[in-house]
């Protein structure tokens, strides 16, 4: 499974591979914080678009960042473990930017997906991917699956006691 989690110059090499192999590369990327139905559902569809999915996660950095202290709940090193154990998925990186717009503008992917709570034109890289020929694509939003949710309802369920 470990094969799965590749480093970012590991991944502009296997994406040559999969290039000339002819194969389309699906990316998408996210905190992934908690794994929760939403992004099962949305891992699956985005895998249904190419021939291979590749997640590309927010550091732990960069989640404090953008969610704030207290997060991620899990660590880069689980998130991204988890996310590998999927079949759905392929590979999986980490990054340490806010946006993953330098990441997609080096790899380039075939499809680039982020889910239907980002318009097309908030999606970062998407221009670049257009250029390239590439497509992008913005999948429907899962109503009541989020991260942040989650989290609220495990904190009004501990506050009860």
């Amino acid at each position: 499974m470990s094969g799965k989690i590749l480093s970012a110059e590991n991944l502009r090499r296997e994406r040559e591979r999969f290039r000339a192999e002819g194969k389309r590369l699906v990316f998408t990327n996210g905190c992934f914080d908690i794994l929760h139905v939403g992004h099962v559902r949305y891992l699956q569809a985005a895998r249904e678009l190419g021939d291979l999915l590749l997640v590309a996660i927010n550091s732990d950095r960069t989640v404090r960042e953008l969610k704030g202290e207290g997060r991620p709940v899990m660590n880069e090193a689980e998130r991204a473990e988890i996310l590998a154990a999927l079949s759905a998925v392929d590979y999986v990186t980490v990054f340490d930017d806010v946006s993953p717009r330098k990441l997609i503008a080096e790899l380039l992917p075939d499809v680039l997906v982020k889910g239907g709570d980002y318009a097309l034109d908030e999606i970062h890289g998407r221009e670049e991917v257009e250029e390239a020929g590439g497509k992008v694509i913005s999948l429907p939003f899962i109503e009541g699956a989020s991260t942040s949710g989650i989290i609220e309802r495990i904190k009004a369920v501990t506050s009860d006691r």
